[in-house]
């Protein structure tokens, strides 16, 4: 035991590469996601004694992956409001006058977006956008999907909170003894690659295909919406307005007809007024269905009496294949009758049901959001044809809340822009403030968490000082500096970006963000190079990462939505990695 210990004294540095080896070796072959490698890997310094206790649990001092958080509460708090799906109505409202022009300001709101919020939950809302604007268009929507995408990724590089590497990169720097970096000292040249990107892509753009998706329908697969029925109410304000003035109708929720006395037009409905009883026929998802729902203008769904309550617990149920109604309509489902309980709405895969919500014809796997006391959802829950009740995660907007998630944001940005408090500080007391003024509930707010990413984050930090600490670090600038020392020092930030940009393509950016920080500034210390522009090309190439859908997350989203082949990402991704890098390095040379 005593020589073992003793063995392991002798090469800690080369034990240290040699679990950072395995560990590369387990995030290539993706048999084990990246956070459960990491975990290992740090396990394993403990276990051998590279990293002492004190040592492991010092890094959930660090601000970085806390900052991270918070982030992804605040840009919850954005989307539990509406003000996202907002934003995207008036895109969609845009695009229908200006379809061309709506594409450029597309691009333009989502560098904006992107650079301040995570940018996973923007491209999820861009892709049914995307998918419309196609239409509007003319163009394949498989030229617009990556271009969106890649948009997306290089938005994040243009400020320091617009993704979490850069918060990682940053907060492992200032451990370091690195300066503090402010949330803009990364726009110039995040920005640089910005303009070369959008270039690129719009004389690159023959390299994307231009075949139709083949599995992922009109709006880009989205799994979340609903046939509804909404019936003005007696006491109703918009009685007497046109049904076109209606603000409900925009990208969450399309307008497919009016009924009236029985019979359902679809067309020339616009400037029709509105009566007392009259049945809007709309296409929403479930967050739109329930703020609707709660809005009291109207009466949602199917009921098969009309004293049935508007109210109560809403639950999500599918149709199992067996159930005796498959084929017949949905007013004649046997629950409706023997329960007081409301159909508010049915979605059926890749297909629009209808015509009408009552005259649906029932099918097997058809899914159904229902409405109704708490005695009617037990008895529901006990039929045996129903699959997975449960109650829907489906939440009404807080329209009237958006203005304080809007300003926590804004807040976060010019105080930390100012240098009047640090950025975590300032995300954290925005939190505090979106949550006593219930923006988004609290276990809203914990769910918005990528605890996956975090504790990736923070296993990573441990990895990062453990090599540190064993030597491993000084070992590898040992074996580099005599290949750099006579290198001109702009060489050293390609060197950098690139190395950074090909270890991402593979592995998670978080991860090679965390190993290659301190990496990066002790072979900067080592050379007698100022280490704060290889940290912002580290920062940079460890995001934008554009030739693989593993890449970057919203690779993987978009990919599936698109319908998209690897090599699709290949070929664009390749020259757009280069261009976009060369542009970030050489303003990086200049300026920096």
């Amino acid at each position: 035991m005593h020589f073992i210990t003793a063995l392991i004294g002798i090469y800690r540095a080369e034990i240290g590469l040699l679990i950072l080896a395995l560990m590369f070796v387990a995030f290539v072959r993706e048999r084990y996601s990246p956070t459960v490698v990491s975990v290992v890997g740090a396990c394993a310094f403990a276990v051998l004694g590279l990293l002492d206790e004190k040592d492991l649990f010092s890094v959930f001092s660090n601000s970085a992956p806390l900052t991270v958080g918070a982030m992804f509460v605040l840009s919850g708090a954005l989307i539990r409001t509406g003000t996202i799906n907002r934003v995207a109505d008036l895109v969609m409202a845009r695009a229908q006058r200006h379809p061309r022009l709506a594409l450029a300001e597309v691009t333009l709101g989502t560098v904006i977006l992107s650079a301040f919020l995570n940018n996973t939950p923007v491209v999820v809302l861009l892709i049914p956008i995307m998918f419309k604007l196609a239409q509007a268009t003319g163009y394949p929507v498989k030229k617009l999907l990556i271009p969106m995408n890649a948009v997306a990724v290089m938005g994040g590089c243009v400020t320091l909170i617009g993704t979490s590497t850069n918060l990682i990169v940053a907060g492992i720097a200032a451990d370091q003894g690195m300066a503090p970096f402010g949330i803009f000292d990364i726009t110039p040249y995040g920005l640089a690659g910005v303009l070369a990107g959008v270039a690129a892509l719009a004389g690159l753009s023959f390299l994307l295909p231009g075949d139709p998706p083949s599995i992922a329908g009109e709006d880009g697969g989205n799994v979340q919406d609903y046939l509804t029925e909404l019936t003005l109410s007696r006491d109703s304000d918009l009685i007497g307005r046109t049904v076109g003035s209606l603000s409900i109708i925009g990208r969450s929720a399309s307008l497919l007809g009016l009924k009236r006395a029985g019979e359902i037009r679809r067309r020339g409905i616009e400037e029709e007024e509105l009566h007392a009883g009259d049945r809007l026929l709309v296409h929403a998802d479930g967050a739109t269905i329930m703020t609707l729902r709660e809005s009291g203008d109207f009466e949602i769904g199917l009921a098969a009496a009309s004293e049935t309550p508007g109210g109560g617990t809403v639950i999500e149920a599918m149709i199992a294949p067996s159930h005796p109604s498959i084929g017949e309509r949905l007013i004649d489902i046997p629950f409706l009758h023997a329960l007081r309980v409301r159909i508010i709405g049915i979605h059926r895969a890749r297909h629009l049901p209808g015509p009408d919500l009552s005259e649906t014809r029932v099918r097997g796997a058809d899914r159904l959001l229902i409405a109704g006391s708490d005695d009617s959802i037990r008895s529901l829950k006990d039929n045996a044809h129903l699959i997975g009740v449960d109650i829907s995660r489906a939440r009404a907007f807080r329209p009237r809340k958006a203005w304080i998630a809007i300003l926590a944001l804004t807040a976060v940005v010019l105080l930390s822009a100012v240098d009047l408090i640090g950025i975590g500080l300032a995300a954290f007391i925005a939190v505090g403030v979106i949550l006593v003024t219930r923006c988004i509930d609290p276990e809203e707010a914990w769910a918005a968490i990528d605890g996956d990413v975090l504790i990736l984050i923070f296993a990573m930090l441990a990895v990062g000082l453990a090599l540190e600490q064993a030597g491993s670090v000084a070992l590898m600038v040992g074996w580099i500096e005599p290949l750099l020392a006579a290198a001109p020092a702009w060489t050293l930030v390609f060197l950098i970006y690139f190395f950074a940009l090909l270890l991402s393509e593979l592995l998670s950016n978080n991860a090679v963000a965390a190993l290659l920080t301190p990496l990066t500034i002790a072979l900067a210390h080592q050379l007698g190079a100022d280490p704060r522009p290889l940290v912002i090309a580290l920062m940079i190439g460890a995001s934008a990462c554009f030739a693989t859908p593993i890449g970057y997350q919203t690779n993987a989203l978009v990919h599936a939505a698109g319908d998209y082949r690897f090599s699709d990402f290949v070929r664009i991704g390749i020259p757009l990695n280069l261009i976009v890098g060369l542009a970030v390095c050489t303003t990086l040379t200049l300026l920096a």
